[in-house]
């Protein structure tokens, strides 16, 4: 039971990353499942109302029915009520991208965002996916709050980027990583450039609740062309004072207590 629950949720990933829709045979391909298999599974699925196979060309793909429980969840949570003006203050500020991902066990994860672009190249990356520690400004923000050994046991669970995964500039090794958490310490936020992806660069700041553990992290992040390491360190003291404010409303939140 226990695997077919895993297959269950493979399936289940492999379909959000594929919005248009995938063949039988494509899903049992990039998962490693016999078709016939992958065909109960999927068969299953249907039954339970989060998948649905299109008619004209015979794909399966996702129903609204997830994305209708995560944003119930989300709203009964409060996160939207306490961070939605915040972070759209902030966007507004920033001119440009800013997201919020909450602490859940080892991982972070983006729950809530404002668009500041306005005009021209607009980043604006899919929600809801675990952060890369190693290559992201999120990442780099949360494992700088931690000792280094504690900050490289979970980089080492998830494992480093690589430059052709991600930017060019993606450390892969320890002593890269650690020079980042260094220079985030000091700052009291953290700025990466071509790390997560190229051409684009990006900021964060820890949320902390009332009794100082860290419960989230908000970003800012745009293109280099407009978001330069000068422009990230003049909006570090405003990045930060949000993200103060966000933990200082965080009590009220059902999601930020659990994560805490």
């Amino acid at each position: 039971m226990s695997g077919q629950t895993e297959r269950s949720f493979n399936v289940l990933e492999h379909l959000a990353a594929h919005p248009g829709g995938c063949s039988l045979s494509s899903i049992a391909t990039g998962l490693g499942l016999p078709l016939s298999a992958t065909h109960r599974l999927l068969a299953e699925l249907i039954r339970l109302g989060y998948v649905r196979q299109d008619q004209s060309h015979g794909d399966y793909v996702l129903t609204i029915k997830l994305v209708a429980m995560g944003l119930s969840f989300l709203s009964r949570t409060g996160i939207t009520d306490i961070a939605q003006p915040l972070l759209d203050q902030l966007a507004v500020q920033a001119g440009e991208l800013v997201r919020l991902a909450v602490v859940d066990g080892d991982a972070l994860t983006f729950v809530a965002k404002a668009q500041g672009a306005r005009s021209g190249l607009r980043y604006d990356p899919d929600m809801g996916l675990s952060v890369q520690l190693s290559c992201s400004a999120a990442g780099h923000a949360w494992l700088a709050t931690m000792s280094d050994e504690d900050a490289l046991q979970r980089v080492a669970r998830q494992g480093f980027g690589q430059p052709e995964q991600f930017g060019p500039k993606a450390p892969t090794t320890v002593k890269a990583l650690l020079t980042h958490l260094k220079l985030a310490r000091v700052r009291g936020f953290s700025v990466i450039s071509e790390v997560f992806a190229p051409a684009m660069t990006a900021m964060a700041a820890t949320v902390r609740d009332p009794r100082g553990q860290v419960i989230g992290v908000v970003t800012i992040a745009g293109p280099l062309i407009r978001l330069t390491e000068e422009r990230m360190l003049a909006l570090g003291p405003t990045l930060v004072d949000t993200a103060a404010q966000v933990g200082q409303a965080s009590s009220a939140s059902a999601l930020f207590k659990r994560a805490a």
